[in-house]
């Protein structure tokens, strides 16, 4: 080989020492070796038993007593004096997660009911991939609109996307600019996947096309740029928060509710997300969810709401008793959280929601929450604040509100621009 090169990674015990290696248009190749500093071997060493011989072979294992061949190895394979320019290529290389690594991230998605498709779901979802898989082989980057209202199944299509697209090995990134749902997904998903789950402002320094789909969930909570005023001004990458992300990924898919904005400064929408693709010569692609699954399916719910909320300019719509919900006005407080446990008990999803009027504590000395939500003599606290510190036992993180089983006596708020 032309040129080698090494780095060391030290351990309390054992160190571990890997050698890189490369040629001119070859991978760069990696082998290891353990050094035990600290630890002296015998005879009958149960580390060099016949079972092992394999793994020795592919990883030797020098001890305390091994200096000189742990020396011979290592002069071995980092005698070419290359190591700067090995550095470099690492240092240039796109990052693609391993196929093993998106296998398993699709496997625990595929095999979550809470994540089935249904109805026009599937068929958005097959127009999608169809679309996605399409652009990732064309040298014209793709833009994908998924535009639906709350309750439209975008998320849960969202999810189905990504996991059907790391199956298939195409590098993909879940986006989104809700700290509380990408945070449930990392927990759900566990500790290896969690670098696929990432936000909006994470693609600064993005190389161009280094991921093969981008899926941005909740596209209307995208911002003007990423940076903010204690950003140093060589992190600054000069673009669009938008113009980054489309960098980023030779298909982007944008799942977006034009109606929806969560807090000041969120500025995305489908005619800014058009402007910008048309400026880049991005193919665009748009669909469109009607069906509520949220609400059993019925677009007669959504309808009510919004005529009543004057959202939607068509003549107010009149509730129908006969429809499949329950809607009620409690006389108190106590009442409602009661209503909302039995239908828990019963084996519903429920929790406790209310506007940001009490203040919002930090927790007790002990990992308590205090209980801010006062009326009359009901009292109960608000979740967890996110840069609260040691919390008791039994009370998760905030961005776990909607996920924890704990959570149900707590109340929850979306509507406080503090609540990040």
């Amino acid at each position: 080989m032309p040129g080698i090169a090494h780095r060391q990674i030290m351990c309390d015990s054992p160190k571990i020492v890997s050698s890189i290696c490369y040629a001119d248009e070859t991978p760069i190749e990696v082998t290891a070796c353990a050094y035990l500093h600290n630890y002296h071997s015998h005879p009958a060493d149960p580390l060099r038993a016949p079972k092992f011989s394999t793994l020795l072979e592919i990883a030797p294992t020098f001890s305390a007593d091994d200096i000189d061949e742990f020396v011979k190895f290592l002069v071995d394979r980092v005698g070419g004096g290359d190591g700067l320019e090995v550095l470099r290529r690492m240092e240039e290389s796109r990052y693609r997660p391993s196929k093993k690594l998106m296998d398993y991230v699709a496997s625990v998605i595929k095999n979550n009911p809470e994540y089935t498709l249904l109805d026009k779901q599937q068929v958005a979802f097959d127009a999608v991939m169809t679309a996605a898989r399409r652009g990732v082989h064309d040298r014209q980057k793709q833009i994908i609109i998924i535009k639906g209202g709350p309750g439209t199944g975008k998320s849960v299509l969202v999810i189905n996307l990504v996991a059907s697209l790391l199956s298939s090995h195409y590098s993909t990134h879940y986006v989104t600019g809700s700290k509380a749902f990408t945070e449930t997904l990392r927990k759900i998903i566990g500790p290896r996947g969690q670098e696929l789950f990432t936000y909006t402002n994470g693609y600064v320094d993005a190389q161009a096309d280094s991921v093969d789909v981008l899926v941005t969930d909740e596209a209307h909570r995208i911002r003007d740029v990423s940076s903010n005023r204690f950003t140093p001004a060589n992190k600054k990458s000069g673009l669009k928060q938008l113009e980054e992300l489309i960098a980023a990924a030779r298909v982007s898919v944008f799942f977006i509710d034009d109606h929806q904005v969560v807090r000041p400064g969120e500025i995305g929408s489908v005619a800014y997300i058009r402007e910008y693709a048309e400026k880049h010569k991005c193919a665009v692609y748009e669909s469109e969810l009607e069906t509520q699954f949220r609400c059993n399916g019925s677009d007669a719910f959504v309808r009510w709401i919004n005529t009543m909320l004057g959202i939607d300019d068509r003549p107010r719509f009149e509730w129908n008793d006969h429809d499949a919900f329950d809607f009620r006005i409690f006389q108190s407080p106590e009442a409602l959280e009661n209503a909302i446990k039995d239908k828990v008990q019963a084996g519903a999803t429920g929790r406790l929601a209310a506007g940001f009027c009490w203040p919002w504590s930090d927790p007790n000395k002990d990992g308590t929450l205090q209980a801010d939500v006062v009326l009359g003599n009901f009292s109960r606290p608000w979740n967890a604040r996110p840069d609260s510190g040691r919390l008791a036992a039994g009370i998760p993180k905030s961005s776990l509100w909607a996920y924890h089983a704990n959570e149900i006596n707590q109340v929850g708020c979306g509507s406080s621009p503090q609540r990040r």
